[in-house]
């Protein structure tokens, strides 16, 4: 989804900075200006983790444009956000596990607490920490 950013612009001795209005506070800066998509989608990302937060519709660019908090030197730019990344609600997949595997997957869950989808979950999370 397309979201409006400002961007203050870089040169040799400073970053480029972006600051994200529809998601308050969140903000971000690269060296490069091409570098700047994945630093925003990184910020968005950081913004909502661990946060069960609405996903807003972006602003209208033009009532953006009037905001004096924005009337400095600088520039608009729209970022395509991967909103998929953002949200923790619980999505049902469906996979296929070894019999023995599942068997112990339960074993564990009923000794320890949790459920299968919680431990598969929590096992990706620290597989991915690691990587």
């Amino acid at each position: 989804m397309l979201y409006p950013a400002f961007v203050e612009l870089g040169d040799k001795n400073h970053a480029y900075g972006v600051v994200l209005p529809d998601f308050p506070g969140c903000f971000s800066a690269a060296d490069e200006m091409n570098d700047l998509p994945a630093r925003v989608q990184e910020a968005v990302e950081l913004y909502f983790e661990g946060e069960d937060l609405p996903l807003p519709p972006p602003s209208d660019l033009a009532t953006l444009r009037t905001r004096p908090e924005f009337a400095y030197d600088g520039l608009w730019m729209l970022f395509d956000i991967d909103t998929s990344r953002l949200t923790t609600r619980a999505k049902r997949f469906n996979a296929t596990l070894p019999e023995n595997l599942l068997a112990a997957i339960d074993d564990y869950v009923k000794t320890h607490g949790g459920s299968r989808s919680g431990f598969l979950a929590e096992a990706a999370r620290e597989k991915l920490r690691s990587h």
